[in-house]
This record gives structure tokens, C-alpha cells and sequence, in this order.
């Protein structure tokens, strides 16, 4: 029984580590979870990985076994994802929408978004976090709410189009 097997088409993933100080690379291979190669470059453990699919599909044949195969690339997502939450949690979404005045699904876009780095900046700053604080509180102050030294300026979360809506009112 002889099978020839494309070692490329496998999903081979090369990283650097560290082991006691040296710098060395790993490879591995989606599909053979048991398989891991070292080099001491990038090239060299990726080599290693593709000669390791090279012998073990040979030894697999020469034993009548199946190998596995590679696996099939997903580029055809549809972008559709069903999701099952508590109630609690659909209900403070919804509402969390609500103020953003956004649909619940883009809601949940914008937050997955968010989490995943994809945003114009990915995660918020610290910095940033303080100056969005210190704005809110110019707002606050300029549509004579209570902004006194001693109010907490992160009691009020602000969505942003509650801020546009005090900005409108500064505006008139």
C-alpha cells in the first residue's frame, strides 16, 4: 500500500522558545498533535517537522494504517454565529444596545470587535480610560451637573451617544 503525502499541505506552526537561556524553535503540526521538532532556526525546525510527516506517513503505509490527512482550509465562513445566553445576560446586552442605540447584533459585533483587538487601537489605554473620565466630567460640568471635586468622575459610565447627547446640549 503506497500513499504519497504532500508534508506542505499539512499545518505547520514554527515558533521561538526559550530553554534555559538559549533561544531554539518548535515546530508543530495541527494534525499530529503528538509531533513536535526543534531547531535552531525557524527553516530548520520546519524541515524537521516536514521529514517527521515524510517518515511517519512511510511507516503508517508500510503497517497497512491510515494516515491522517491534512487539514481542509475554512474560508468559506458565512459570518453568521447562533448564540445561546442567559436571560440575565441577553437583557443587560439588549439594554447595553439600547444605549448605544445600536441593534443587539451590532452590539455584540462592536464588543467582539473590541475584545479581539480589531478596534482602530485595540485594547483601551489607561491613558486613555483617565482621559475619557476627565472629559466626561468637563461635560458634566459644562451642563451644570454635579462635577464638584469630590464626585466620584467614574460613577456615571457615559455611553457615547449619551456623551454626543450632552455635547448637543452644550452646543444649543
Amino acid at each position: 500500500m503506497t500513499t504519497t503525502v504532500n508534508p506542505y499541505a499539512y499545518s505547520i506552526t514554527v515558533r521561538e522558545i526559550d530553554f534555559d537561556g538559549d533561544s531554539h524553535f518548535e515546530a508543530r503540526v495541527k494534525e499530529l498533535p503528538d509531533v513536535r521538532e526543534y531547531g535552531a532556526s525557524a527553516g530548520e525546525a520546519y524541515e524537521l517537522a516536514v521529514d517527521t510527516i515524510e517518515t511517519a506517513a512511510a511507516m503508517f503505509a508500510e503497517e497497512g494504517r491510515s494516515f491522517p490527512s491534512p487539514a481542509v482550509v475554512q474560508d468559506d465562513f458565512s459570518g453568521r454565529v447562533t448564540l445561546r445566553l442567559s436571560k440575565s445576560l441577553h437583557r443587560a446586552l439588549a439594554y447595553s444596545a439600547g444605549d448605544e442605540g445600536v441593534s443587539l447584533n451590532q452590539h455584540l459585533v462592536n464588543v467582539l470587535t473590541h475584545d479581539q483587538g480589531f478596534g482602530a487601537g485595540g485594547k483601551i489605554s489607561a491613558c486613555a480610560f483617565v482621559s475619557s473620565a476627565l472629559g466626561r466630567r468637563r461635560i458634566q460640568a459644562a451642563v451644570g451637573r454635579s462635577a464638584s471635586e469630590d464626585a466620584d468622575p467614574w460613577q456615571e459610565v457615559l455611553t457615547p451617544r449619551k456623551q454626543l447627547r450632552l455635547a448637543a446640549d452644550l452646543a444649543a
